[in-house]
């Protein structure tokens, strides 16, 4: 049947979503997200579904004209994602990739698998060859730069639905005070609770290095984008130092960014962020090379998708569950016991609750 669909129309909305928890990391502060949402309509009634995340809202009014732009360029063509992956990726060869450019092709990419997937009757794990199954979660709605004194209740809060992990943002003024949330969070939780942690590309070598010898020893899972993402070098020399893992990857642009990082060695993990990193079609070639590489692979945003290429990547590790998109979402992911649960129906699971849609719509 798939070979029948033809693209008839892309349909691009935006909306703001309320965080139950807003999120003050050492770059940025969410109170409501903004997120595009796509539908790719075919000839067959089957409509594919994605949503991307674009951080600020004069991003999302911009993403949302390049998708219907982009949408008039693929109508009528027959509903094959890798072949409309190459045919939009050669139309900017020559303007770049990246950025709402690179943002867009991944949500195109994404929503096209979804309706295949839907077409064959199948969820998307299913499709690509793995199983529907529970994958390891953790928390990552919280602990955002909130002082240490508020750190152990929100911990404890954010395990209260069985999660066996959680991430503490970190990046305060001090050495001092990034030591006390994570003895805050540490103290606070069960030894038997993973603590990630995340700098969001706040520090300088140097001080990197710094402070992540100070944090050496803390119980930490993984110490996430202490210095520019793109510096590949530098990340390299803290990784070297640290005995603590280092973790980079969700500002991947496709696998090729990802191709020099692991050759410089630059970190101990991955976590591409499906958007980027080249929606489906980019994270199997990036499942590959960490498979290659031996190298754990966990996700970045997006758990309703990660799940299913999670379930299908080798290396597969942690998936980071956000509860963002549950504000328009007509069925949320579940999670159980700490894990996602990958839902047993057709597609990735992604359906919109239209009113939600309507209430929190942006022109």
């Amino acid at each position: 049947m798939t070979a029948d669909l033809k693209i008839t129309k892309l349909r691009a909305r935006g909306v703001h979503a309320p965080l139950k928890r807003p999120l003050q990391t050492a770059t940025l502060l969410i109170r409501n997200a903004p997120f595009a949402l796509i539908d790719l309509e075919t000839s067959g009634g089957i409509v594919g579904r994605a949503y991307l995340f674009c951080y600020a809202a004069p991003i999302l009014k911009s993403t949302v004209t390049l998708l219907t732009e982009l949408g008039s360029l693929i109508e009528g063509d027959t509903l094959a994602p890798f072949d409309i992956e190459q045919k939009l990726l050669k139309r900017f060869l020559l303007a770049g990739q990246q950025g709402i450019v690179g943002t867009a092709l991944g949500g195109i990419d994404m929503a096209a698998w979804d309706a295949m997937a839907k077409a064959a009757g199948q969820p998307l794990a299913r499709m690509l060859g793995g199983s529907v199954r529970r994958v390891p979660a953790y928390n990552s709605n919280g602990l955002g730069l909130i002082g240490p004194e508020r750190v152990p209740a929100e911990a404890m809060a954010l395990i209260e639905s069985g999660f066996r992990a959680v991430k503490l943002r970190l990046g305060y003024p001090t050495l001092v005070e990034d030591l006390a949330a994570v003895k805050a969070a540490r103290g606070a939780l069960p030894d038997d609770i993973e603590l990630m942690t995340d700098y969001n590309q706040c520090l300088l070598p140097a001080e990197a290095e710094i402070r992540g010898r100070a944090l050496d020893g803390a119980g930490l899972a993984w110490i996430e984008e202490p210095i520019r993402w793109d510096d590949y070098t530098g990340n390299a020399s803290i990784a070297a130092a640290l005995d603590t893992p280092v973790m980079i990857g969700e500002s991947f642009w496709g696998v090729h960014d990802m191709a020099k990082a692991l050759e410089a060695k630059a970190c101990d993990y991955v976590m591409p962020d499906a958007m980027k990193i080249g929606g489906v079609s980019g994270w199997l070639r990036a499942a590959a090379l960490a498979e290659r590489h031996a190298m754990p692979m966990s996700s970045h945003l997006y758990p309703e998708i990660s799940a299913h290429l999670l379930a299908v990547t080798p290396t597969a590790h942690w998936l980071e569950y956000m509860d963002w998109a549950e504000a328009f979402l007509a069925e949320p992911m579940a999670v159980q016991g700490g894990f996602a649960v990958i839902p047993d129906r057709p597609g990735t699971g992604i359906e919109w609750n239209e009113e939600a849609v309507q209430r929190y719509g942006v022109t």
